[in-house]
């Protein structure tokens, strides 16, 4: 894990640098889209203006939505926006100009920020505390009671193009039925996440978009090497859905975070690369949202009860989405699997258990098992080295488990994939290799926030699948 000591360079950049301001933000309301400017500074050396361009759905009734309203929404999601922006120089001041926010707020956004910036902390080691590494300082006097929409039962699905959303988004679909509408949500749309709304019968005018656009002077000062890294982006998506629900007036967020988010990536912290998957921030961000925003909105994960093991053996029911779905960062951009990075590898790992190795290798373009390239990745996210890769990956038993029961199946084969053969030749081949798959998938369901009636019928839908 590459790891750049830049300790001086943080405290050299806070001494440089006072504060940094949220200014402010301006909104364009027109008929087929809403656009949003954030104003955010670095005392008066930099200044930031990045956007959200809200695109209405044909049809879609927004006069519900007064500009008070919009305002406030717009707001907290420029709180989770400028974190972004904050981390280049990480001044000791955040000046808060639109709303006033209590101290139960301050220590809302604080909590996030601090937890939300555990890898950015970690990789540059810095040393600081939630304590001391900001102050949030407010110079408005506004306030804001609670806003009232009138939403239906239906759903808002963010969806990313990766199997957990088109576990998701299908099963909801499958429950849902006739009488409740499931609406997908896309940021920043990607061949991926198209098409998986696309193989689940969603055409692009049933799918609502928001293109959100960073700007060019933070990736200036990236390449002139202030501080940079990983940042709570589920944060940002949790506060935009609230106003997709209240465009939509659809109440019910269903997000796609599983159990293993709230794992720790460097054993023995709070580090976590996925804090803002977790559950502890799902259930600080639903406090807040009930506390400051609003009661008619429902945001959970759907995934939350099921292990990673678990959305494997689903999704490899839904052999529709194989050739379309992606879950690595690295090949985004270009909508394929790199096959190099630990997300590959973890995505292959936690499938095989369930998919042919012939299916496996036509969707991956390779058997990443055999690749001795990829020796590194397989150590860390079977738990042989000191921390889990810097990913959204699995605990280390599901990894592991899978691995064993993928192993059963090579045992009377010519070859045995490189990974694979090193993993039967380790430890960790006895002490997993006694769990059967039915007792992996039948796992009792883990702590959770869904609504009685789906958490229902998700139990039902597991007896029914994994007992036939």
């Amino acid at each position: 894990m590459e790891i750049s000591s830049n300790a001086d360079k943080y405290t050299t950049l806070r001494k440089r640098f006072q504060a940094f301001y949220y200014d402010g933000y301006e909104f364009i309301r027109k008929k087929e889209y809403i656009a949003v400017t954030f104003h955010f500074r670095l005392d008066d050396a930099y200044s930031f203006r990045p956007g959200m361009k809200i695109k209405l759905m044909k049809g879609m009734e927004t006069s519900h939505i007064s500009d008070e309203h919009l305002q406030y929404l717009i707001f907290n999601i420029g709180m989770v926006e400028l974190i972004s922006y904050w981390k280049a120089a990480c001044p000791a001041k955040v000046i808060i100009k639109p709303y006033f926010l209590s101290e139960k707020q301050i220590n809302f956004w604080k909590k996030l920020y601090f937890n939300g910036l555990g890898e950015f902390f970690y990789r540059n080691d810095i040393r600081s505390t939630e304590k001391d590494f900001m102050s949030i300082i407010c110079e408005a006097d506004r306030a804001t009671e609670k806003l009232r929409f009138h939403t239906t039962k239906n759903f808002v699905v963010p969806v990313g193009g990766g199997k957990d959303s088109v576990v998701t988004l299908q099963l909801l679909n499958e429950f849902a039925g006739s009488e409740r509408e499931v609406l997908p949500f896309i940021m920043n749309p990607r061949g991926a996440s198209l098409e998986t709304a696309e193989n689940a019968g969603y055409d692009k005018k049933g799918i609502f978009i928001i293109e959100r656009s960073i700007d060019q002077e933070l990736i200036n000062m990236n390449s002139e090497g202030y501080l940079n890294g990983h940042t709570p982006f589920s944060a940002l998506l949790a506060f935009t859905t609230l106003l997709v629900s209240a465009f939509s007036r659809n109440r019910y967020i269903a997000l796609s975070n599983e159990s293993s988010a709230n794992e720790a990536t460097v054993p023995g912290t709070n580090i976590n690369h996925q804090y803002s998957k977790s559950k502890e921030f799902e259930d600080d961000f639903r406090n807040y949202v009930k506390d400051f925003i609003s009661d008619d909105f429902e945001y959970f994960s759907f995934l939350r009860p099921l292990t990673e093991f678990q959305i494997a053996r689903i999704f490899s029911l839904y052999d529709q989405y194989f050739k379309s779905f992606r879950s690595c960062n690295v090949g985004s951009k270009q909508n394929e699997w790199c096959g190099k990075c630990p997300k590959c590898l973890f995505t292959y790992i936690i499938l095989s258990p369930f998919i042919s190795p012939e299916e496996m290798k036509s969707i991956f373009g390779n058997n990443l098992l055999d690749d001795e390239d990829q020796m590194k990745n397989y150590m860390d996210l079977s738990g042989q080295s000191d921390i889990k890769p810097f990913e959204c990956v699995g605990t280390y038993e599901e990894v592991n488990n899978s691995l064993a029961v993928t192993a059963s199946y090579y045992q009377e084969t010519e070859h045995t994939p490189r990974l694979l053969n090193h993993f039967m030749q380790s430890k960790l081949y006895k002490k997993y290799s006694g769990v059967s798959v039915a007792d992996q998938v039948l796992n009792g369901l883990q702590q959770h926030n869904l609504p009685k009636d789906l958490a229902q019928k998700l139990a039902q839908y597991m007896l029914k699948v994994f007992c036939r």
